[in-house]
């Protein structure tokens, strides 16, 4: 079969785009190296036969929320994507045994909030009304192309319909880091505590610049419209795309490793396999890769700063040697655990509705982890966000049982030492289980008797998530840094924040690229639209 286009990596965002060109006739060819598709949105039984886990990506709300999902929600509803909403959608715990929480009733949140802070629980209500009227402008600019004059239509609509000051205090949200923004605006510290553990999720400890947007979007987002997860795990949304691709007479071929991506004269037409067999797109590769494997592998054939190219695209050759060396957050742990029971919180049985749970008890506490793990030393105390699934889908484990997803923020991806000065600096194949013990003995501090439940135990280090995944490298989830001098036009470098490599006919989409990680399928849609037409 002649292909129109091949899509090198079967993540969901390669698979949107596979999804949108298919349903403008495009044929288009899926290739992943690994035996499933997904990337880091895959569901395995890690554990004990009957435990569903979800290997990295849980939360789906981007997606439920994505214009991809509201262009093709029909067809992938009937492929058998199914969500599951979770009402009562994040909480964190505290030192003192207390405990703070989020979830759609806006009265329910207001009077946690208000137990520690009336002034607070004034402006927490004030910030949710106003978010409905301010979200269609934000999530525009972050659905936009960057730079475009798409952008600049988005813009002046947010002038006309909000005002200039309104523009410019989100301008200051943009720029401020989460303890500055969240100190403006509260009072009690376990509320900036319990909104800024979202900026760990990216790599924005409490001081870094640019790190209060996404607190401030998870925190109103999941009040407003909750969160969502996937029915069976989070994989309902990859294997949905994949029956809509082969629907269209398209194909997800899997353990199908591309070793280069064949190009001459400044253009992309082909991709060469592991086992020697060369693949024709007529129209365009997309790679849902990391730059580094871009760049630094499948694009050898000539050196990154000369790609083959004329002399006059040598700028976008200097910004593909840029976005080669994209540098990536701190790493990551995933530990998945099979239980008897849901943890019994030290904080309250309530604590047991709450799709995560955050163990990051104070901005300081965060501050001195991330500044352990940027300086190579193992965190003495972890951040983690503990994920509870199977309240609102017990179908990921046996009657009775559950599993629990623990994502170990933030960690150093090769290790120099350990800021509690008990283990030796050394490789994470050596180190993984010790220090996945000490984040069992966190968790029992805050959920007593939780050891005693598990039935069984998977730990994935950096290194482990890296050798599964090239694209997280160094283990970091979100396929590099989102500090602003990475982020908006600067993902994964200037020139090439519209998901272009500088030869033409090869494109690059995936959480590397603007508008980064995430769920919501962003780059591959906008770049699918892009070259149908529509």
């Amino acid at each position: 079969m002649a292909w129109d286009a091949i899509v090198v990596g079967a993540g969901h965002n390669g698979l949107a785009a596979a999804v949108h060109l298919s349903s403008k006739g495009w044929k288009v060819l899926v290739l992943e190296r690994n035996a499933t598709p997904g990337g880091a949105v895959r569901t395995a039984e890690l554990t004990l036969p009957g435990f569903r886990h979800d290997m990295c990506a849980m939360n789906l709300s981007m997606f439920a929320g994505s214009p991809f999902y509201a262009a093709h929600k029909h067809s992938l509803d009937a492929a058998g994507l199914a969500l599951v909403p979770a009402a009562h959608s994040f909480a964190s715990v505290f030192d003192d045994g207390s405990w703070l929480g989020v979830d759609q009733d806006l009265d329910r949140t207001c009077e946690r909030i208000a137990a520690r802070n009336p002034r607070d629980a004034e402006t927490w209500r004030a910030m949710a009304t106003a978010f409905g009227a301010d979200a269609p402008h934000l999530f525009a600019l972050l659905g936009t192309p960057m730079p475009s004059w798409a952008l600049a239509r988005v813009l002046w609509s947010m002038w006309r319909a909000k005002g200039l000051a309104w523009c410019m205090q989100t301008a200051r949200l943009m720029l401020s880091s989460p303890r500055s923004w969240l100190g403006a605006r509260f009072q009690d510290d376990g509320l900036r505590a319990m909104m800024g553990a979202w900026g760990l999720h990216l790599d924005f400890g409490p001081d870094v610049a640019g790190g209060a947007l996404f607190p401030y979007l998870e925190s109103m987002a999941n009040q407003n419209f909750g969160m969502a997860l996937g029915q069976g795990g989070a994989d309902t949304i990859i294997r949905a795309m994949v029956r809509v691709i082969e629907d269209a007479r398209g194909e997800v071929r899997t353990a199908c490793e591309v070793l280069a991506i064949e190009h001459k004269d400044g253009r992309a037409g082909a991709v060469v396999l592991a086992d020697g067999s060369r693949i024709a797109a007529d129209r365009a590769v997309i790679a849902n890769l990391h730059p580094r494997v871009l760049y630094g592998r499948l694009l050898t054939g000539s050196p990154v700063v000369a790609l083959d190219m004329p002399a006059k695209t040598g700028a976008q050759a200097t910004a593909a040697t840029t976005a080669r060396d994209l540098r990536p957050g701190p790493g990551t742990m995933m530990i998945h655990l099979a239980l008897s029971e849901l943890p019994r919180w030290r904080a309250g049985d309530a604590l047991r509705q709450f799709a995560y749970v955050h163990i990051a008890p104070s901005l300081d506490q965060m501050a001195s982890t991330y500044g352990q793990a940027m300086a190579g030393l193992l965190p003495a105390e972890p951040v983690l966000v503990v994920g509870q699934p199977t309240v609102f889908d017990p179908s990921r484990a046996p009657p009775g049982q559950h599993v629990l997803w623990v994502q170990v923020r933030v960690l150093p991806a090769d290790v120099r030492g350990d800021a509690a000065g008990v283990l030796q600096p050394g490789h994470w194949d050596t180190l993984k289980e010790a220090y996945a013990d000490r984040v069992m003995a966190l968790l029992e501090r805050h959920a007593p008797g939780i050891g005693a439940q598990v039935l069984g135990r998977h730990v994935a280090s950096p290194v482990d998530l890296e050798r599964d995944n090239p694209n997280l490298v160094g283990g970091d989830s979100l396929s590099g840094s989102h500090h602003l001098d990475q982020f908006f036009c600067f993902r994964p470098a200037f020139g090439l924040s519209r998901w272009r490599t500088g030869i033409e006919g090869l494109y690059m989409v995936g959480a590397s690229t603007w508008p980064g990680a995430g769920t919501g399928a962003g780059s591959g849609f906008m770049l699918a639209k892009e070259l149908a037409g529509a």
